[in-house]
C-alpha cells in the first residue's frame, strides 16, 4: 500500500505495525511515502518528491530539519511519552549516583581486590570518602512536566523528596498525571534558590538553548545538584564547568557528553542511555508507526512538530487535505472550487499552527487529478492528496 523507509535500527514491534496494514517497508526502499527513524540526521540529506511524512521513534527531533519539511508539507511526528518510563527510571537512578560516590566506590573496590586479607578492613578505611546526603527531606526541582517530568516529580514525593515543579506550556493532560504533592513554581528563579537537585526535562529549542547558564546558575544553592535528560545544547557547557571547579555545582549529570564537559570535574555521563530499553524502543516504534500510518491512510495528524494536530472521523467518498499557510480567504477558496464542481461537502475541518493550517474535507463525490492540481496550484498551498 505505502512504501515505508526505515533508517537506523528500528524495533520489530514497530515495523510489524506497518507490515500487517500492507505497507513495504525496508532500509532501500525506492520513492518512499514515509521515513521511518530514530537518530538519522536528516539535515544534509536530500528528501524525496515522494515524500509525505516522517516519523521519528522518539521525542527528541534535532536531527530533522522540520522548518524545510513544513514549506515542503512534509509533516514530521515524535513519539513524545512513549520513553518516559525509561528515562524516568534512569532519573531516579542519578539522582542517588549524584548524591554519593557510589561509581567512584565500586572502582576503589576493584583497585583493592589483590589485596587478599587486608580487604575489609580497607573498605571500613575507604568508604567514608564516598558518602554522599540522603535524598529524604531534600527539594527537587523539576524543570519541564511533560510526560517524563511529571513522572520525575511523582517519584521523587513518593521517596519523600520536596518536590516542586515548573512548566509555563503544562498540558491538561500533563496536570492530571501529576502528584498533588508537587508544588507549582511560577518562574524557573523559584526552581533555582529553593532546589537541592535539579532535574532537566524540557525540549531543545532556540528558546531553552543555553537556559542554564552562568546568570541562571548564579541564582541556585551552593552545591547544587543537576541532572540533564533534556539535551546538551540546554546547558552551557563553559558556565557549567566553571561552577563546577569552583563548587557552586556539586555534581552534574547528563546525557549527552561532549569534549567540553567530559573535562569538567564533577561530571557523571552517559551515552545517551536514558530510552535505551527494549520495551521504550517498543513502545516508541509502534506509536510513531501508528501515527504515520494514519496520516497516509486517513490523512490524520497527531503528535507534529511541525504542523497543526488535526483528526477526523471519516465521512463521503473521498478526502481532500490540503496543506497551507496559515492566510486569510484559504479555507473559501478550496470550498469555492468545490462548490463549482457541485460536489457536496460531507464533512470538514481546519486546524491551524503558527504559520501553517491544514483542512481536511471530505466529499460526497471523488475528485479527479485536474480538481487537486487546481488546488495545488493556488498560492500558499504547500500540499493537497486526495484519499
Amino acid at each position: 500500500m505505502f512504501n515505508i523507509k526505515t533508517m537506523n535500527s528500528i524495533s520489530p514491534a514497530g515495523i510489524e505495525v506497518l507490515v500487517k496494514k500492507g505497507c513495504n517497508v525496508g532500509e532501500n526502499m525506492e520513492e518512499p511515502e514515509g521515513l521511518l527513524l530514530r537518530s538519522a540526521d536528516l539535515h544534509e540529506k536530500v528528501l524525496p518528491e515522494s515524500l509525505l511524512a516522517i516519523a521519528r521513534a522518539g521525542a527528541g527531533y534535532n536531527n530533522i530539519p522540520v522548518e524545510e519539511c513544513a514549506e515542503k508539507g512534509i509533516v514530521v511526528f515524535n513519539s513524545p511519552g512513549a520513553n518516559a518510563e525509561a528515562v524516568k527510571e534512569q532519573e531516579i537512578c542519578t539522582l542517588v549516583l549524584s548524591s554519593r560516590d557510589i561509581l567512584g566506590s565500586i572502582e576503589f573496590v576493584k583497585s583493592i581486590a589483590h589485596r587478599g586479607d587486608e580487604i575489609p578492613k580497607l573498605v571500613e578505611k575507604g568508604k567514608s570518602d564516598f558518602a554522599g546526603p540522603e535524598l529524604l527531606g531534600k527539594t527537587l526541582g523539576v524543570v519541564g512536566l511533560g510526560a517524563t517530568g511529571a513522572l520525575v516529580a511523582n517519584a521523587a514525593v513518593a521517596l519523600g523528596m520536596e518536590v516542586y515543579g515548573y512548566d509555563p506550556f503544562m498540558s491538561v493532560e500533563a496536570a492530571w498525571q501529576l502528584s498533588r504533592d508537587v508544588e507549582r513554581a511560577e518562574t524557573a528563579d523559584e526552581i533555582f534558590s529553593r532546589s537541592d537537585y535539579i532535574s532537566i526535562n524540557v525540549p531543545y529549542t532556540e528558546k531553552t538553548r543555553h537556559m542554564f547558564n552562568s546568570a541562571a546558575i548564579a541564582r541556585m544553592k551552593d552545591g547544587v545538584r543537576i541532572i540533564n535528560e533534556s539535551r546538551a545544547e540546554v546547558v552551557d557547557d563553559i558556565a557549567m564547568t566553571e561552577a563546577l571547579k569552583s563548587g557552586k555545582v556539586a555534581k552534574y549529570v547528563t546525557d549527552f557528553p561532549n569534549e567540553t564537559i567530559l573535562k569538567a570535574p564533577n561530571v557523571i555521563a552517559m551515552p545517551h542511555l536514558g530510552a535505551c530499553t527494549p520495551e521504550s524502543e517498543d513502545r516508541c516504534a509502534i506509536m510513531a508507526a501508528n501515527q504515520l500510518y494514519d496520516y497516509l491512510k486517513n490523512g490524520n495528524i497527531k503528535n507534529s512538530v511541525n504542523l497543526p494536530d488535526v483528526s477526523l472521523s471519516r465521512m463521503g467518498v473521498c478526502r481532500l487535505c490540503v496543506i497551507h499557510r496559515n492566510v486569510p480567504g484559504m479555507i473559501n477558496r478550496i470550498l469555492e472550487l468545490i462548490s463549482r464542481l457541485n460536489i457536496n461537502v460531507e464533512h470538514m475541518i481546519n486546524k491551524p499552527r503558527g504559520g501553517y493550517a491544514c483542512t481536511i474535507v471530505d466529499l460526497g463525490e471523488k475528485i479527479g487529478n485536474d480538481t487537486a492540481r487546481s488546488i495545488a496550484e493556488m498560492d500558499n498551498v504547500l500540499r493537497v492528496r486526495v484519499i
